[in-house]
């Protein structure tokens, strides 16, 4: 091992400029970082990473280009195998349970229940990278994203590259909207009566959330349970609009609005405090929101983070779960946390197979 392979942080360190890829923009030359979401109603472009878990980042940067393909290095990832789980089968599976129960009890009516992958970096080959932007560009090729994301500001502790397919809050002027997914199918037939109730509740969720800052009577639902194609599977996805109220803006609206009720739960406070009890670590970024504001036109757009991955501590994260309803079995749902874990940990491996679906 030669001194530039010392460790996977050394070789991430001498590409380790902040940059940004968001809404399809590459941003260098970082002026400033902050966890104040005002200052996203102030002047300039911003990335923007709402961790479920922790201070929002606010990174504004000087230049703002259309994005590239990625120059460096491909990405070199760890093996499928060497990953971890905050939650093992028996204890997820019983989780399931717990929530059932709560349920029964008219404690809540759904709860995402979510476990947290972690895999060490390993040291890369010659020509390969550990950099966050190279994990990134594999996704984009192997998990193409209607909503990806990838932020590196080394400094403040965000490396993070998202293949979200889902829109938690945008803003055009004093128009806000948000479009939940819920619902997963491998045909545009295939979706179950579940599938509908849920999304139809964690709308009425939304509707909620976007009234606490929106003008009254503004808030409606243009689209309800469309069906959206994805990579090898569907989604049912509405949309929830309002307008913002006089003296509201980028803080006010999340504040309203965080963290995005579809991998929550309903009600959002008592689906917390089921999480908090049988979630045995902290989500991270995972499930928060990543995106960019362009404050100068009033405008941004920000995801769910969900397929989502992150470095922290010379580890790569990663999370998987889903909606829990009383029907839920146990057994099935940790066979679709492992079924959505699938295909991105293969990619994260750098060995992406052609895209398939796969879930949150």
């Amino acid at each position: 091992m030669n001194a530039d392979q010392a460790s996977p942080a050394a070789a991430r360190t001498a590409v380790a400029e902040p940059l940004a890829v968001v809404g399809g923009r590459l941003c260098t030359d970082l002026v400033e970082v902050t966890s104040d979401l005002a200052a996203l109603d102030g002047s300039g472009f911003w990335a923007v990473v709402l961790p479920f878990d922790g201070a929002p980042v606010c990174a504004r940067f000087a230049t703002v280009r259309p994005a590239r393909p990625w120059p460096g290095a491909p990405w070199q990832g760890p093996d499928p195998s060497s990953w971890t789980s905050s939650l093992d089968h028996d204890a997820f599976v019983a989780g399931v349970g717990t929530i059932r129960e709560e349920i029964a009890a008219g404690d809540v009516y759904q709860v995402n229940l979510t476990r947290r992958l972690r895999a060490p970096l390993p040291v890369p080959a010659p020509g390969r990278s550990v950099d966050i932007a190279a994990l990134g560009a594999a996704l984009a090729v192997g998990n193409p994203a209607p909503f990806s994301a990838v932020v590196r500001l080394p400094g403040h502790g965000i490396e993070v590259a998202s293949a979200s397919p889902e829109r938690f809050l945008s803003r055009r002027g004093r128009t806000i909207w948000s479009s939940p997914i819920k619902g997963t199918a491998a045909s545009r037939e295939g979706f179950l009566h579940k599938d509908r109730a849920e999304n139809v509740m964690i709308v009425d969720l939304v509707r909620n959330d976007l009234g606490r800052v929106c003008e009254w009577g503004s808030v409606h639902v243009p689209s309800l349970l469309t069906v959206e194609p994805h990579p090898g599977l569907f989604h049912l996805v509405s949309t929830v609009e309002g307008r913002l109220r006089a003296g509201a803006g980028w803080a006010e609206a999340v504040a309203a609005t965080f963290p995005p009720g579809s991998v929550t739960g309903a009600p959002k406070l008592a689906a917390l405090e089921s999480i908090a009890r049988l979630e045995t670590e902290p989500r991270g970024l995972y499930c928060g929101a990543i995106g960019w504001v362009d404050a100068d036109r009033d405008e941004g757009d920000l995801n769910v983070a969900i397929r989502t991955f992150w470095i922290e501590e010379g580890e790569l994260s990663f999370g998987t779960g889903g909606g829990i309803t009383y029907d839920s079995d146990p057994e099935g749902e940790w066979a679709e946390t492992e079924l959505k874990a699938q295909h991105l940990l293969q990619v994260a491996a750098g060995r992406a197979p052609d895209p398939i679906g796969v879930g949150r």
